[in-house]
């Protein structure tokens, strides 16, 4: 077994493609994914999970249907299963997801935006 940290910077810097998690690593029954964001997603929602948005690199908000809560570089927030949300970012983002093992991005929504599952980098 080799131990080795994971950089993020370094991953990061091996995708471009924007709204597409990519798993860096797991914990029990959670994914820790990376994913870039550019402009809107799509509203949606997670019915049997919470998932959590922790920036790294730039400023996004995330917006929901009674509110909008702004996110920059060390800020994070978790949205509740359940409630509808959709992220934002004006210029690209660096975030890192947790949630469990076989969340689809886009939720209840589906569409253009969803993201192969368990991509890893």
């Amino acid at each position: 077994m080799k131990h080795e940290a994971i950089n993020l910077r370094d991953k990061l810097a091996r995708f471009s493609d924007r709204w597409a998690p990519r798993v860096i690593a797991e914990l029990n029954d959670y994914q820790f994914k990376l994913v870039k964001l550019e402009g809107e997603f799509v509203w949606h929602a997670h019915a049997d999970t919470d998932e959590a948005f922790i920036v790294i690199d730039g400023r996004m908000a995330i917006e929901l249907r009674d509110g909008r809560v702004e996110l920059g570089p060390g800020e994070m927030y978790v949205v509740q299963k359940g409630v509808e949300h959709r992220p934002v970012a004006e210029r690209e983002c660096h975030v890192m997801l947790v949630e469990p093992r076989g969340v689809v991005n886009t939720g209840d929504a589906g569409g253009a935006y969803t993201a192969p599952n368990d991509a890893r980098i």
